[in-house]
């Protein structure tokens, strides 16, 4: 069993999950922690809890210390050369004639590294832009270019439901969306419907679906013959929330039946 406590850093929206190591923490706390990519500066957002070494995905880091004000003022320090840094960035990319569009800039807390992300059609030869910023900045430069779905998770903002991006709050990886689930779930085929402010299919569309592939045994297949009551017709739709298929007969008559009374009549 594991105690930690999820973190958020300025650079992200999402969060991130680190052991306590003995320490006392609660929501608000600035905190320093160990990452992938060194020492970082970020803030508690919840509570301590108890996790199952069986429910972690991946192995866990730890909170190094509680931030003290020598941390916090570096980091503000830290935040104001991001900026200049965001700007070099773009600047000499310009004069290499890269075509790059950068989404952020950030340093770690010590320092010893400054990472950049950005977003390109094409791969991108960046080497003799990294010389020249290491050149500045005098310390280790990480150029990650991201896909447009990663631009989402970073930047952020409101889907089309009115609540946050997924990406950007809670989900961890991109699983794979394919059109057909759209087309289980009977929703419009409609590009402005059915993607994301990305562009790409809505994650969301993941969600539901495996729930509609169920509910669905229960029906005839659509484009199937049937002959209830009398009635015989092709099945042409069907209405899950209802509980409801339509069949088509030969003389083009419309007809709704009950799931409950096809199920009867079987």
């Amino acid at each position: 069993m594991y105690e930690v406590v999820g973190v958020k850093f300025e650079s992200s929206n999402r969060l991130y999950f680190f052991e306590i190591n003995s320490l006392s923490l609660k929501k608000g706390d600035k905190v320093v922690v160990e990452t992938e990519k060194g020492v970082q500066f970020g803030e508690v957002s919840t509570d301590i809890k108890s996790i199952e070494e069986k429910h972690l995905s991946t192995p866990l880091k730890k909170v190094i210390r509680l931030a003290n004000k020598e941390d916090i003022d570096q980091n503000e320090k830290n935040k104001k050369l991001s900026i200049k840094a965001l700007e070099d960035a773009r600047k000499n990319a310009k004069k290499l004639n890269l075509d790059m569009n950068f989404i952020g800039a950030y340093f770690t807390l010590d320092k010893n590294q400054l990472i950049y992300n950005f977003v390109a059609d094409e791969r991108i030869d960046f080497r003799e832009l990294a010389k020249k910023l290491a050149a500045i900045y005098k310390t280790r430069i990480e150029l990650r270019q991201i896909g447009v779905r990663d631009k989402a998770k970073e930047i952020g903002g409101l889907g089309p439901c009115g609540r946050f991006l997924c990406c950007n709050s809670f989900l961890t990886d991109f699983n794979s969306v394919s059109i057909n689930m759209a087309k289980n779930q009977y929703i419009a085929l409609n590009p402005s419907k059915i993607n994301g402010i990305c562009g790409r299919l809505l994650c969301c569309l993941n969600y539901e679906d495996e729930q509609y592939s169920e509910m669905k045994k229960e029906y005839p297949d659509l484009g199937s013959h049937i002959k209830l009551n009398g009635i015989n017709g092709k099945v042409v739709s069907h209405n899950l929330f209802k509980k409801t298929f339509t069949i088509e007969s030969s003389d083009k008559v419309l007809t709704e039946i009950s799931l409950e009374e096809y199920e009867s009549n079987k």
